[in-house]
Parts: structure tokens; C-alpha cells; sequence
């Protein structure tokens, strides 16, 4: 793999600030790519660390959602069904009830978590997917990909993980939940391969939390050590930090 990251890194001043940048810059890119093609899929993180990109991105003018199909990237497994804390409930609230969404295929492990895989790994197979709007987790992890499991060659698309105790850490930093206990220790998400192989990923990671994860990210050997590292051998890697979470020296 790559030792040089090719990641283009952006640096802004403020959260919003970031998050307006990169909305402009997926929708340009959403408003492109439907102009040369009848439609568009992508695929979405869940998390507080999107909500000042997802904002922005509902408010940006021109972008013909009706041709987008929606995925997302990782799913609590034992959580109920209508519980808050869900990541697909969140991305809905927070983007597909804002536009007019076309399609959002949302996991849902309940009842048969296997088949739950099979139908989003066949879902997702349909067609290659355009873009990525994904972030970086505090140990590195990519979606639910976590150190030292995640598994840069991974042969399957989906899968159900144990969740490290560093994630779930940050899960109930995040709000979501009362205490680490509350988090649920398994989660599905989809492996850091089937994300690599979109056309181009967006990857915004504000605050000072992120600091260490993004370093690690830029200059860290390319390993399951942090995951994130993977970034550096996709082409199209565009990173969206504020001064709080990009060191100084990138």
C-alpha cells in the first residue's frame, strides 16, 4: 500500500464553516454526476459529527434527489427497532425526510440479522456507488471497523462486529446513550473495502476528540492499527477538518 497519503486535506476555522464547505462540495459534485448519468448512489455515516454537513447539504439549491439512492453504513444489532439511538432513524430525521429522496435502503437487523446482510450486500452489489460522506471515529475505526480487527481485504461486504470498548466509549460521549453500558457490544456495518470502492469519498471529521484519529490517519503506518489509514489509497479522499481537530502540521 501507499506510504504517502494522497487524502486532499481541507482546514477550516470554525465547524460550520466546515461542514458548509463540504455540503457545497458534495452537492456540486451530486449535481455533476447527475447531469452525465440517470442516477446517483451514495452512501452515509450516522453521526453528530455529519450534522453540520447534512444541514448544509438539504439547504444546497439544484440537487435532483429523486435520482439519488441512499445507503448507510452501520447499524446497532440489538437495539429495538424504534430506538432513538438507531443510526438508520437518525439519517432519516436528520436528510431523507428533508428532501425528496428518491430511495434509502436502511438496515434493519431485526429479526434475522443474516438476512439483513445478504439483502444490503445484494442492494448494494446492483451498481457501483458514486460517493462516500463518511467520518473518521476517535480510534480510527471506519464505520464500525474498529482496531485491530477491521480487516483492510476484506472479503465480504457486510458483517456483523463486536464493538471495541473505544467505540463505544465514544457512542455514549456522543449522547446517545446514559453510560458505555447502555451501548449495545455488536452493531452490522460495511467493510472498509466495499467503501473504498466508490468513485469518491467525502470524509468530514470536526472537533478536538477527532485530533489524534486524523494524525494517525495522515501519518500512521497503513494498517488495522487505524483503519482510517486506508484513506490513503483511495484516489478521490477529500478530508473536512476544523482547526480544533487538524493538527497543525498535517
Amino acid at each position: 500500500m501507499r506510504e504517502k497519503h494522497m487524502i486532499d486535506i481541507r482546514r477550516f476555522p470554525t465547524r460550520a464553516e466546515m461542514g458548509l464547505a463540504a455540503a457545497a462540495d458534495v452537492a456540486a459534485a451530486m449535481r455533476r454526476r447527475l447531469a452525465a448519468q440517470p442516477g446517483l448512489r451514495m452512501i452515509f455515516a450516522s453521526a453528530p459529527s455529519q450534522q453540520e454537513m447534512l444541514d448544509a447539504l438539504v439547504a444546497e439549491p439544484g440537487v435532483d434527489w429523486r435520482r439519488v439512492t441512499a445507503f448507510h453504513m452501520d447499524e446497532y444489532h440489538t437495539l429495538p427497532a424504534d430506538a432513538p439511538q438507531r443510526f438508520g432513524p437518525w439519517l432519516k430525521r436528520v436528510l431523507f425526510d428533508r428532501v425528496p429522496i428518491g430511495t434509502a435502503h436502511l438496515m434493519t437487523p431485526e429479526p434475522d440479522a443474516e438476512a439483513c446482510i445478504r439483502d444490503y450486500t445484494r442492494l448494494l452489489a446492483e451498481a457501483p456507488i458514486d460517493f462516500v460522506c463518511l467520518g473518521i471515529g476517535v480510534n480510527g475505526h471506519l464505520a464500525f471497523n474498529d482496531p485491530p480487527f477491521a480487516d483492510l481485504a476484506d472479503p465480504v461486504d457486510v458483517k456483523i462486529i463486536e464493538l471495541d470498548p473505544v467505540c463505544r466509549r465514544q457512542q455514549a460521549d456522543d449522547g446517545g446513550f446514559r453510560s458505555i453500558e447502555e451501548v449495545p457490544r455488536t452493531a452490522l456495518t460495511l467493510t472498509i473495502p466495499r467503501l473504498l470502492r466508490a468513485d469518491r469519498l467525502f470524509c468530514v471529521v470536526p472537533g478536538p476528540a477527532k485530533r489524534d484519529a486524523v494524525r494517525r490517519t495522515l501519518n500512521d503506518p497503513i494498517g488495522t492499527a487505524c483503519p482510517a489509514t486506508a484513506l490513503r489509497t483511495h484516489p478521490a479522499c477529500t478530508l473536512y477538518c476544523d482547526v480544533q481537530a487538524l493538527p497543525d502540521a498535517a
